[in-house]
Protein backbone atom coordinates (compact mmCIF):
# COMPACT_ATOMS: atom_id res chain seq x y z
CA UNK A 1 0.00 0.00 0.00
CA UNK A 2 0.74 3.35 -0.78
CA UNK A 3 0.49 6.77 1.47
CA UNK A 4 0.59 10.02 0.02
CA UNK A 5 1.72 12.00 3.03
CA UNK A 6 3.65 14.72 4.32
CA UNK A 7 6.24 14.78 7.06
CA UNK A 8 5.03 17.81 8.64
CA UNK A 9 1.29 18.06 8.77
CA UNK A 10 -0.76 16.01 11.36
CA UNK A 11 -3.30 14.29 9.55
CA UNK A 12 -1.00 11.80 7.79
CA UNK A 13 1.24 11.88 10.71
CA UNK A 14 -1.70 10.04 12.38
CA UNK A 15 -1.60 7.51 9.67
CA UNK A 16 1.92 6.48 9.59
CA UNK A 17 1.81 5.90 13.66
CA UNK A 18 -1.19 4.04 13.43
CA UNK A 19 0.59 1.45 10.70
CA UNK A 20 3.96 1.72 12.21
CA UNK A 21 2.25 0.64 15.77
CA UNK A 22 0.64 -2.06 13.62
CA UNK A 23 3.85 -3.36 12.07
CA UNK A 24 2.14 -2.39 8.63
CA UNK A 25 4.58 -1.01 5.63
CA UNK A 26 3.31 1.67 3.87
CA UNK A 27 5.27 2.79 0.49
CA UNK A 28 5.82 6.66 1.26
CA UNK A 29 4.66 9.07 -1.45
CA UNK A 30 5.71 12.97 0.21
CA UNK A 31 3.52 15.46 -1.43
CA UNK A 32 5.47 19.16 -0.82
CA UNK A 33 2.30 21.30 0.36
CA UNK A 34 5.17 24.17 0.96
CA UNK A 35 6.18 23.96 -2.92
CA UNK A 36 1.94 23.76 -3.02
CA UNK A 37 2.25 20.37 -5.31
CA UNK A 38 -1.02 19.18 -3.61
CA UNK A 39 -2.81 21.59 -5.79
CA UNK A 40 -1.09 20.81 -8.97
CA UNK A 41 -2.70 18.52 -11.75
CA UNK A 42 -0.52 15.29 -10.55
CA UNK A 43 -2.16 15.15 -7.20
CA UNK A 44 -5.19 16.81 -7.88
CA UNK A 45 -5.96 13.22 -10.21
CA UNK A 46 -5.11 11.47 -6.89
CA UNK A 47 -7.54 13.46 -4.45
CA UNK A 48 -9.40 16.18 -5.80
CA UNK A 49 -9.44 18.44 -2.84
CA UNK A 50 -5.66 18.49 -2.88
CA UNK A 51 -5.30 17.15 1.13
CA UNK A 52 -3.14 14.11 2.48
CA UNK A 53 -3.12 11.96 3.62
CA UNK A 54 -4.54 9.20 0.44
CA UNK A 55 -4.16 5.60 1.12
CA UNK A 56 -3.52 4.09 -2.17
CA UNK A 57 -4.17 0.02 -1.71
CA UNK A 58 -2.72 -2.76 -3.91
CA UNK A 59 -5.99 -2.84 -6.42
CA UNK A 60 -5.61 1.16 -7.16
CA UNK A 61 -8.55 2.61 -5.14
CA UNK A 62 -7.79 5.52 -3.14
CA UNK A 63 -8.90 6.08 0.24
CA UNK A 64 -8.83 9.27 1.89
CA UNK A 65 -9.67 10.96 5.24
CA UNK A 66 -6.97 10.17 8.27
CA UNK A 67 -9.53 8.87 10.80
CA UNK A 68 -11.43 6.60 8.28
CA UNK A 69 -8.13 5.08 6.89
CA UNK A 70 -7.05 4.14 10.33
CA UNK A 71 -10.10 2.70 11.03
CA UNK A 72 -10.54 0.55 7.34
CA UNK A 73 -6.68 -0.48 8.58
CA UNK A 74 -7.92 -1.70 11.89
CA UNK A 75 -10.55 -4.20 10.44
CA UNK A 76 -7.70 -5.37 8.03
CA UNK A 77 -5.31 -5.52 11.16
CA UNK A 78 -7.54 -5.46 14.50
CA UNK A 79 -4.18 -6.39 16.71
CA UNK A 80 -2.77 -4.48 18.38
CA UNK A 81 -6.47 -3.05 18.85
CA UNK A 82 -6.14 0.85 18.31
CA UNK A 83 -10.20 1.53 18.60
CA UNK A 84 -11.37 -0.86 21.04
CA UNK A 85 -12.35 -4.47 22.03
CA UNK A 86 -15.89 -4.10 23.01
CA UNK A 87 -18.97 -1.63 23.38
CA UNK A 88 -17.66 0.36 26.34
CA UNK A 89 -13.99 0.37 24.77
CA UNK A 90 -15.17 1.88 21.44
CA UNK A 91 -17.22 3.75 23.48
CA UNK A 92 -14.17 5.14 25.77
CA UNK A 93 -12.00 5.77 22.09
CA UNK A 94 -14.21 7.50 20.21
CA UNK A 95 -15.97 10.08 22.77
CA UNK A 96 -12.08 10.92 23.62
CA UNK A 97 -11.47 11.50 19.46
CA UNK A 98 -14.64 13.68 19.20
CA UNK A 99 -13.55 15.56 22.52
CA UNK A 100 -10.06 16.13 21.08
CA UNK A 101 -10.97 16.57 17.54
CA UNK A 102 -13.25 19.80 18.54
CA UNK A 103 -11.15 21.13 21.69
CA UNK A 104 -7.78 20.44 20.28
CA UNK A 105 -7.22 19.46 16.76
CA UNK A 106 -9.40 22.23 15.03
CA UNK A 107 -8.66 25.05 16.61
CA UNK A 108 -4.57 23.95 16.15
CA UNK A 109 -5.39 24.26 12.78
CA UNK A 110 -7.41 26.92 12.46
CA UNK A 111 -4.01 28.62 15.00
CA UNK A 112 -1.87 27.54 12.07
CA UNK A 113 -3.60 28.72 9.47
CA UNK A 114 -4.68 32.50 10.43
CA UNK A 115 -1.32 33.13 12.72
CA UNK A 116 1.67 31.35 10.73
CA UNK A 117 3.30 32.87 7.58
CA UNK A 118 3.08 29.62 5.66
CA UNK A 119 -0.30 30.41 4.87
CA UNK A 120 -0.24 34.09 3.80
CA UNK A 121 -1.52 34.79 0.61
CA UNK A 122 -2.88 31.46 0.28
CA UNK A 123 -6.35 32.55 1.58
CA UNK A 124 -7.83 35.33 3.82
CA UNK A 125 -6.18 35.13 7.34
CA UNK A 126 -7.66 36.47 10.42
CA UNK A 127 -5.43 37.24 13.36
CA UNK A 128 -8.01 37.66 15.64
CA UNK A 129 -9.51 34.18 15.13
CA UNK A 130 -5.93 32.95 15.34
CA UNK A 131 -5.32 34.23 18.79
CA UNK A 132 -9.01 32.96 19.88
CA UNK A 133 -7.77 29.74 18.35
CA UNK A 134 -4.65 29.38 20.23
CA UNK A 135 -6.70 30.33 23.29
CA UNK A 136 -8.86 27.51 22.75
CA UNK A 137 -5.88 25.44 22.17
CA UNK A 138 -4.05 26.47 25.89
CA UNK A 139 -7.16 25.90 27.69
CA UNK A 140 -7.39 22.20 26.12
CA UNK A 141 -3.94 21.47 27.57
CA UNK A 142 -4.75 22.58 30.86
CA UNK A 143 -7.47 20.10 30.69
CA UNK A 144 -5.70 17.20 29.35
CA UNK A 145 -2.84 17.85 32.64
CA UNK A 146 -5.97 17.26 34.63
CA UNK A 147 -6.88 14.12 32.93
CA UNK A 148 -3.69 12.85 32.61
CA UNK A 149 -2.88 13.14 35.94
CA UNK A 150 -2.52 9.58 37.83
CA UNK A 151 -2.99 7.77 34.44
CA UNK A 152 -0.66 6.87 31.96
CA UNK A 153 -2.88 7.11 28.35
CA UNK A 154 -5.62 9.46 27.95
CA UNK A 155 -8.66 6.80 28.31
CA UNK A 156 -8.17 2.94 28.35
CA UNK A 157 -4.97 1.15 30.14
CA UNK A 158 -3.06 0.90 26.56
CA UNK A 159 -2.42 3.39 23.86
CA UNK A 160 -5.36 3.79 21.70
CA UNK A 161 -6.00 6.12 18.94
CA UNK A 162 -7.25 8.50 20.99
CA UNK A 163 -3.51 8.88 22.14
CA UNK A 164 -2.67 8.80 18.64
CA UNK A 165 -4.59 11.71 17.38
CA UNK A 166 -3.72 13.75 20.84
CA UNK A 167 0.02 13.36 20.64
CA UNK A 168 0.32 14.10 16.91
CA UNK A 169 -1.41 17.22 17.48
CA UNK A 170 -0.17 18.42 20.63
CA UNK A 171 3.44 18.01 18.59
CA UNK A 172 2.41 19.90 15.61
CA UNK A 173 1.59 23.03 18.43
CA UNK A 174 4.95 23.47 18.08
CA UNK A 175 4.88 24.66 14.34
CA UNK A 176 2.41 27.17 15.60
CA UNK A 177 3.92 28.29 18.45
CA UNK A 178 1.64 26.72 21.03
CA UNK A 179 4.03 24.82 23.15
CA UNK A 180 2.13 23.15 26.55
CA UNK A 181 3.59 25.86 29.07
CA UNK A 182 6.80 23.50 31.62
CA UNK A 183 3.96 23.54 34.20
CA UNK A 184 2.00 21.08 32.56
CA UNK A 185 3.61 18.04 33.95
CA UNK A 186 1.11 15.80 33.53
CA UNK A 187 0.69 16.69 29.62
CA UNK A 188 4.42 17.16 29.12
CA UNK A 189 4.95 13.05 30.93
CA UNK A 190 2.39 11.66 28.75
CA UNK A 191 3.56 13.56 25.09
CA UNK A 192 7.30 12.70 26.21
CA UNK A 193 6.34 8.83 27.12
CA UNK A 194 4.63 8.58 23.48
CA UNK A 195 7.39 10.41 21.69
CA UNK A 196 10.15 7.62 22.97
CA UNK A 197 7.68 5.09 21.15
CA UNK A 198 9.28 4.10 18.16
CA UNK A 199 6.02 4.72 16.21
CA UNK A 200 6.38 8.52 16.67
CA UNK A 201 9.08 8.66 14.42
CA UNK A 202 7.35 7.24 11.07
Amino acid sequence: MKLYSNPRAPSPRRVRMFAAEKGLALTLIDIDIGARANDGDEFRAVNPRGEVPVLELDDGRRLTQSMAICRYLERLQPEPNLFGRDADECYAIDATIDELTQALYVPTVHAFRHGHEFWAGRFEQSAEYAAIAARQVRDEYQRLDVRLRDREFLCLDRLTMADVLGFTTVDFGRVCRLRPGEELTDLLRWRDAIAARPSAQA
